[in-house]
């Protein structure tokens, strides 16, 4: 409950605010009123809203420039997520046998490109079998973790906690393929959307599904499908950079990118060695 005093208090700073909205009413109000005010304390709305416009017009337009470019960068390094899950049925397939058997692919790696909006922009996966996807690489990293709890049940090593790590050890080995990739990029000059390097480097669980596999079915086939799809792998990123993603290099060097695609063909052999071995102790 409030006091005397308090409501005194109150009843006053009410007064004062009522007070200084008649003023600015007064002050606002156009000469049709009738009321005898000074003419220079009289300011119509209309003249007041220029004024606050000119007032304010540089730093509206020190935010909308800052806007625009926020937004290229964001579009230029992240693209929309949707455009990476526009596939189908057919797309599935043509591209898994990219990636697991890239010397069968006679046809171009080069990215198609259609004219949107006054600019170029690539076509999305379901009209173009070299563009990337997230679907194959979500699908694959889940069932890559599956056929590996599935793979420690069969020796009596299964536990939620284990399948808990194989979980952990599967997205460190993706982020190792996208840190591989991007710094590639950084040493070559190029420049690439993240989704792109995320999709590129989820495709690595395609071969580990089917090596990992391979061991449940008959261990000694193990070995054989992890050397074929780690080559495979190797073939389909270095075919894919060099074609699609080092076309936006200004200056092309040779040597320097060479050396590049053989370093990311050689990354693979740790990486699936690592991924592939699954064992309780996700460190090795």
């Amino acid at each position: 409950m409030l006091g005397n005093d308090d409501k005194v208090t109150l009843d006053r700073i009410v007064r004062k605010s009522e007070k200084h909205i008649w003023v600015a009413l007064r002050l606002l109000s156009p000469e049709s009123t009738g009321e005898k005010t000074d003419a220079s304390l009289r300011v119509r709305p209309s003249i007041l809203l220029q004024k606050c416009t000119i007032m304010w017009e540089p730093s509206l337009k020190i935010l909308g420039s800052s806007s625009d470019y926020v937004q290229s960068n964001i579009s230029r390094y992240f693209s929309d997520p949707q455009y990476y899950f526009q596939v189908n049925d057919q797309y599935v397939r043509n591209k898994l046998k990219v990636v697991l058997f890239p010397f069968l692919h006679r046809g171009h790696w080069t990215r198609i490109t259609e004219p949107v909006g006054g600019r170029l922009s690539y076509k999305p996966p379901i009209y173009d079998i070299n563009a990337p996807d997230l679907y194959i690489p979500f699908m694959a990293f889940g069932t890559y973790v599956v056929l590996a709890g599935f793979s420690l049940g069969r020796h009596g090593k299964f536990s939620p906690e284990a399948l808990n790590w194989l979980f952990i050890k599967g997205l460190l080995g993706w982020l190792v393929q996208v840190i591989i990739l991007k710094v590639t990029f950084l040493l070559g000059s190029g420049e690439a959307p993240l989704l792109d390097l995320v999709a590129y480097a989820g495709y690595t669980f395609t071969g580990l599904c089917l090596a990992v596999l391979g061991r449940i079915m008959w261990n000694y086939s193990y070995y054989f499908l992890m050397l074929w799809t780690c080559v495979c792998m190797g073939v389909f990123l270095v075919k894919t950079m060099k074609r699609v993603l080092f076309a936006e290099v200004r200056s092309y060097d040779s040597s320097k990118h060479h050396y590049l695609l053989l370093f990311i063909a050689l990354a693979q052999f740790p990486v699936f060695t690592w991924l592939g071995n699954v064992s309780v102790n996700w460190l090795i």
